[in-house]
């Protein structure tokens, strides 16, 4: 058995690497797709945080054998891989919208982390709100309490004038209201 050639050991490492560095990973099926489209869908990609390889299968399961990572099912026809560097919601949300007008794009499933995703698992990725309205939404739900506990800081001082207020004016109230004959007994 002759050892693999230099490239494809170092493209299976650069597989690995991507991989090991992205925060993950989405196949896809581009078969029928014209080299000016697959150029709009890189660019579209970049734009979201992604990076878009074409690589044989052959060597994508070689790298995910290494990691530990069972995508064999993914890996039947031509498989382009969308490495996700930044928000795998904002990525898949690109392949789904570049697919929506270039149907020969057909996304497989993906890799978050070590788990494996299914097509509609990646797809459900897609309907996610992006990175930062997920976060606008938890500031919010942290600001809410907060907000309410100051209102309940500045309401006390507030109750306690309008109470002492309304006691000073119910003893003067009461003071003029009674008899000057009965202060002289």
């Amino acid at each position: 058995m002759q050892d693999p050639r230099p490239e494809k050991v170092a493209l299976v490492e650069e597989v690995r690497e991507k991989l090991n560095s992205s925060n993950a990973a989405i196949l896809t099926e581009y078969r029928g797709l014209k080299v000016a489209e697959l150029s709009l869908l890189r660019r579209a990609l970049k734009d979201a945080g992604g990076e878009y390889k074409v690589y044989k299968n052959t060597l994508v399961r070689f790298a995910t054998k290494d990691l530990g990572i069972d995508v064999e099912s993914l890996l039947e026809g031509p498989t382009a891989i969308a490495f996700v560097d930044g928000d795998a919601a904002a990525v898949a949300k690109a392949l789904r919208d570049f697919s929506r007008t270039n149907p020969s794009l057909v996304v497989k499933g993906g890799v978050l982390g070590t788990k494996v995703l299914s097509a509609q698992e990646t797809a459900s990725l897609a309907e996610l709100p992006s990175r930062e309205v997920l976060l606008a939404r938890v500031a919010g739900a942290l600001a809410a309490p907060l907000q309410s506990f100051a209102g309940l800081l500045q309401a006390l001082p507030r109750n306690m004038a309008y109470g002492i207020s309304a006691l000073l004016e119910k003893r003067e109230s009461e003071s003029s209201q009674q008899d000057p004959t009965e202060n002289n007994e």
